[in-house]
């Protein structure tokens, strides 16, 4: 995948947020896992949401203290919550180089408010689903789909 460099140097063109970010190696992680999601595990674009902090999750926004952190990577589900018309699906960390346990820790952190059925961490070399079960990749959008039907 070749990602969009001009604007500055040293920027990369996030078109999930439709905005020029600083290319640091975690958004590499994150823009290059995006592409796969979206083209070759089917989760649809429009259900995507990047960078968003915890008190934008629409079944989060009338709580308070919530802690001021940003969620890499949520995909939303339609259907799979009798209260929202969209629900958190997924939530994804994505950390430069390996992942180990501090970034877990975290992801289930973030976790603990979004409430999502699945959590997964992404390197730059992996991307691991940590909950319900711990399995070494990312499963499809509509593998993760169907194990809810279940």
């Amino acid at each position: 995948m070749e990602l969009s460099k001009q604007k500055g140097k040293g920027d990369v063109y996030d078109p999930y947020r439709k905005v020029w970010v600083a290319s640091t190696p975690e958004e590499i992680v994150r823009q290059k896992l995006l592409h796969v999601m979206t083209t070759q595990l089917g989760f649809p674009k429009e259900l995507l949401a990047v960078e968003t902090q915890l008190s934008e999750v629409p079944h989060l926004k009338k709580l308070e203290n919530l802690p001021k952190r940003r969620a890499d990577i949520i995909c939303y589900a339609k259907g799979i919550h009798p209260e929202y018309s969209l629900y958190p699906l997924l939530v994804i960390e994505c950390k430069e180089g390996q992942v180990g346990d501090e970034a877990r820790e975290q992801v289930l952190g973030y976790n603990h408010f979004i409430q999502a059925n699945f959590v997964a961490i992404a390197g730059e070399n992996c991307v691991e689903l940590v909950y319900p079960e711990h399995l070494c990749f990312l499963p499809s959008y509509s593998q993760l789909m169907e194990y809810l039907c279940k």
